[in-house]
Order: structure tokens, then C-alpha cells, then sequence
């Protein structure tokens, strides 16, 4: 890899990928890629945190893949790979574990939401999946890891496990940050427009999922809540809907907020409404040409697989071995 700062970024292949996804996360991958020695991955093992069908996983595996590079992450500029392919992972998580404790794992507000939905019979899992991030991030001597603001607990953690580490064992692991995406960083429900955009959202019209065809994307859009107003004007608390559509619309036509409200000065919500649908459905169709091409092609998809794992797991055993000796492990 070229004398770069390295950036790292995960996403899961939990389900349909969603435009929250991508104007908070994906679009700013493929930037990045030029300026940094990139490392993106399938997090296949983070997805069993919570229960799965093993046919669909690895469906949805070879989906997230072929989004991915449809999407314009180059695998001749990034490494793009699975997780589970790399085991490097599953080892460093384990060690790293013997230096977390509960009670700042027990904070962790997502451990807390997606608890809930598992009842009593919480998966260990699924506590110990940000400890499981920190490895993946540490891993590969990480500078900066581009998240949404709901994971920033996450990368505090990696950050205090890396410094507690170095303290303890001697320096090993870089300390990583986080950044933000500028605009799109958190793109939020359709339906309820102070709760983040999920594709896990039991209500379709929520989300706009990257593969819904251009119809189906305009008709959610019209269907989206805003307000008893008429006035299109950014106001995050008090106009929680029209601010959502106009972040989104601002991600797909490259608009500022300022200009979008001029745009739409003196129209009524349908105009509006419209226009993003429309803007959305126009910046998306492309990719899915490109996915449905790539998807049929599952050779050239396992290519992609095997060679970005085997050039993962180069640079994260170099880590790893370091990691082993300063514990204590004996390798032969």
C-alpha cells in the first residue's frame, strides 16, 4: 500500500442497503478512496449477532459485494473484502476483550436498543460486537474511520482500547478518529423523521431502499411526513420532514439548503416532494444497472472476495503478530 493515512469502514449484509446508507456512508467511500489507502468490508460477522439464515446471509454477502462495487468502490484502489474470510479478526477481538470491561460495554446505547428486541436471552455477541469493531479498526493501524454519528460510542471505544493497550503492553495500535460525513451523515425516516432511516424499519415507506425501481422511490417519496406548513425552510426541530427531504435532495442534486429553499420558494410540498423523488430515482438508477450486471457475474464476485482477503490478512497479521508477542503468545 502507497505511504497513505489509512481509512477503515464496515457496513453489515444485514439487509437491503438503503439511500441513508449511501449519502451517509458509501458516497463518501468512493471519495476517499483516491486520497487514502482505503480497507471497506462486509461485516458478515458482526450481521450473527443477531439471529440469521445462513442461505440468506451469504446471498446477501454476494449482494452487498456487488453493491459495493457498483456503488464505485475500485477494488484495484481499495481493499474491499468479507469479513469472516480474514480470521485475523476473531483472534485480535478475543484479546482485545481481556482488556474491555463490562461496565463500558454495557453503555453502549446500541447494545441497549437492539437488547430490547431479543428479550431475555441476550446473545453474548451481541454485547461484545463494539469490541469486535475495535478489532476491525485496529487491526489494520487505522487513521480515520468515516461513521454516522450513531456510532461515534463505537470508535471511542476502539480509541480507548488502543491507548489502554499501548499503555499497558508498550505502543502497538494506532489510535484511530472518526469523521463525519458533512451533509447526509444522518439521513432519517420518511415516516418518522426524528428516527434514523433503517432497513430494518417495519414500515416500507420509511426507508428507500437502493434497488426500489424509480416508481415505487416517488410514490414513498409523496408519501413522506411533513408538516402543516407550506414553507420549504430548514428547521430540524421544528420542520423535522421537510429538513429530512431537503438533506436528502441536497445528497442527490449537490444543492445547497439555501439554494433548495429558493428553488422551492412559494411551491407546496407535492412540488417538492416530487423533485426529490425524482432526483433520488435519477442518482441511483446507474447503480443498479451496474449491480444487476455484476451480480450475475458470481466468478468474477469470488475473485474480488479471495484476492481482497488475502490482502487484508496480510496487513492485519502484521498487527496481529505484534499484538501476540507483547501478550505473551508463543508463535513458531
Amino acid at each position: 500500500m502507497e505511504d497513505k493515512k489509512i481509512v477503515y469502514s464496515g457496513i453489515q449484509p444485514s439487509g437491503t442497503f438503503t439511500i441513508g446508507n449511501y449519502f451517509g456512508a458509501m458516497k463518501n467511500w468512493v471519495k476517499l478512496q483516491d486520497d487514502y489507502n482505503s480497507l471497506f468490508c462486509v461485516v458478515d460477522m458482526h450481521a450473527i449477532t443477531m439471529p440469521q439464515v445462513a442461505a440468506d446471509l451469504r446471498r446477501r454477502t454476494y449482494e452487498s459485494l456487488a453493491l459495493l462495487l457498483a456503488l464505485g468502490i475500485d477494488p484495484q484502489k481499495s481493499i474491499l473484502y468479507v469479513q469472516s474470510m480474514v480470521p485475523e479478526h476473531a483472534e485480535l477481538t478475543w484479546i482485545l476483550n481481556c482488556n474491555a470491561y463490562m461496565g463500558e460495554l454495557s453503555r453502549m446505547t446500541q447494545f441497549k436498543d437492539k437488547a430490547q428486541k431479543q428479550g431475555e436471552n441476550i446473545r453474548v455477541g451481541l454485547f461484545d460486537y463494539p469490541v469486535l469493531m475495535a478489532a476491525d479498526i485496529l487491526l489494520y493501524q487505522t487513521d480515520y474511520v468515516p461513521v454516522g454519528s450513531d456510532q461515534r460510542q463505537h470508535v471511542e471505544l476502539a480509541r480507548d482500547l488502543a491507548v489502554r493497550f499501548n499503555q499497558a503492553y508498550g505502543d502497538v495500535f494506532k489510535v484511530p478518529e472518526a469523521i463525519f460525513g458533512e451533509s447526509g451523515a444522518r439521513i432519517m425516516s420518511l415516516q418518522e423523521p426524528t428516527k434514523k432511516m433503517s432497513k430494518s424499519d417495519e414500515n416500507l415507506n420509511g426507508f428507500i431502499s437502493l434497488l426500489d425501481d424509480p416508481k415505487q422511490i416517488v410514490k414513498k417519496f409523496k408519501r413522506a411526513v411533513t408538516d402543516s406548513e407550506t414553507e420549504v425552510r430548514y428547521d430540524r426541530e421544528n420542520k423535522p420532514g421537510v429538513s429530512n427531504l431537503m438533506e436528502i435532495y441536497a445528497c442527490a442534486s449537490g444543492a445547497s439548503l439555501e439554494a433548495i429553499a429558493e428553488e422551492f420558494s412559494g411551491k407546496g410540498y407535492g412540488d417538492f416532494k416530487l423533485k426529490v423523488g425524482e432526483a433520488v430515482a435519477d442518482t441511483i438508477r446507474p447503480v443498479q444497472e451496474e449491480y444487476k450486471r455484476l451480480l450475475a457475474d458470481k466468478g468474477y464476485l469470488e475473485q474480488v472476495m479471495r484476492n481482497n482477503a488475502e490482502a487484508a490478512s496480510r496487513i492485519a497479521w502484521r498487527t496481529l503478530a505484534k499484538v501476540r508477542k507483547k501478550v505473551g503468545f508463543v508463535t513458531v
